[in-house]
């Protein structure tokens, strides 16, 4: 039984990189775990991403690169304003201006970066470095 679809996701990711495989397919899947998978490449950490649409829930193909050292989501889902993200910041990434926080926000699914420079806060969804 699944409680945290994201959670189960970006674990499988990080165990499947740390393992060095090329590529997994993710299932079941949401619209949450694709715009999050979405900001990871726009990012440059994951490769390409095919969805599969089986009526099932949806499966997802996903090329790995090697990039991630390490990814999660942040439970419980923390209401953050812009003035707090250098908090999270210290909090869940090692380095200042390495790795990315992913925001759910009112204007859509965005990096921490994107957030600062809109002004706008959200919910803390996951982490990645």
């Amino acid at each position: 039984m699944r409680h945290d679809l994201l959670s189960d996701i970006l674990s499988h990711v990080k165990n499947a990189e740390a393992v060095g495989k090329p590529e997994i397919v993710l299932k079941p899947t949401s619209k949450l775990v694709r715009a999050v998978l979405k900001i990871m490449q726009d990012m440059a950490y994951v490769g390409k991403i095919d969805y599969i649409d089986d009526g099932r829930g949806g499966k997802i193909k996903l090329e790995l690169l090697g990039k991630i050292n390490n990814t999660g989501a942040v439970r419980p889902r923390f209401k953050v304003a812009v003035t707090e993200l250098e908090k999270f910041e210290k909090r869940y990434l090692p380095a200042r201006g390495f790795g990315l926080l992913i925001v759910s926000t009112s204007k859509g699914i965005m990096t921490h970066h994107e957030c600062k420079k809109n002004n706008v806060g959200g919910v803390l969804l996951a982490f990645v470095y």
